[in-house]
């Protein structure tokens, strides 16, 4: 039997971004996925439920997933930040994170672990695969969970319900990212849920079926 999972969704304003906080049911160490713009809701929740961070896991480095990891670590510093290595330029330059671009000149400290496709990254007694789909942002990288029954894949701004994220970026392609997503995300099991970084959460198998652009059907 997997471990039971402990999931929460902090939802960031303005624009609407999920962070993710899992932790395994029993334990006070947990994961921070995509901390967004507004960090005393992270940390409100983290304290809430008496969570401690183990990673923060960063997707990929556009500063509304990435705005509150200095709040974080300025908390824990120990706690390891985690991103793409081809991304994690854009963790301290707010041209490449197009935060100057919304007037806001968001910067994060620097990783301490960079992944790279097909590894795997241990923390808080989760053991994720790291699965590179560049597209929407060329170091983009998903975390594929596979302790949870039915698996779970944390996939940033690769795909949303019934969408995909937006290639029009400076380092955006459309044909790389649906290649990515037909190879690497629907080859995965149809009940695989996805868990993106804006809206609500999906399937594999509903997006094969109903997404109007990188859809099967």
């Amino acid at each position: 039997m997997s471990p039971e999972i402990e999931l929460a969704r902090i939802l960031s304003i303005p624009f609407e971004e999920n962070c993710y906080v899992a932790h395994m049911k029993g334990r006070t160490d947990c994961l921070v996925v995509d901390p967004g713009m507004e960090p005393a809701k992270i940390l409100d929740h983290l304290d809430a439920h008496g969570l401690v961070p183990a990673a923060i896991l960063n997707t990929h480095g556009h500063g509304d997933h990435i705005a509150a990891n200095k709040a974080l670590k300025e908390r824990w510093s120990d706690c390891p930040l985690v991103i793409g290595g081809t991304e994690a330029p854009k963790l301290t330059d707010s041209q490449l994170n197009l935060s100057a671009e919304f007037g806001m000149s968001l910067v994060s400290p620097t990783a301490d672990v960079t992944v790279e496709d097909g590894q795997t990254y241990s923390a808080g007694g989760f053991e994720l695969k790291v699965i590179a789909i560049p597209g929407h942002s060329a170091g983009h990288v998903v975390y594929l969970c596979e302790d949870h029954t039915p698996s779970v894949v944390f996939v940033g701004d690769v795909i949303f319900a019934g969408s995909i994220g937006r290639t029009d970026f400076p380092d955006g392609d459309f044909e790389q990212l649906k290649s990515g997503i037909h190879a690497k995300l629907f080859t995965l099991a149809d009940e695989t849920i996805l868990l993106p970084g804006h809206g609500p959460a999906t399937t594999v198998l509903q997006e094969k079926r109903t997404n109007p652009f990188v859809g099967l059907s």
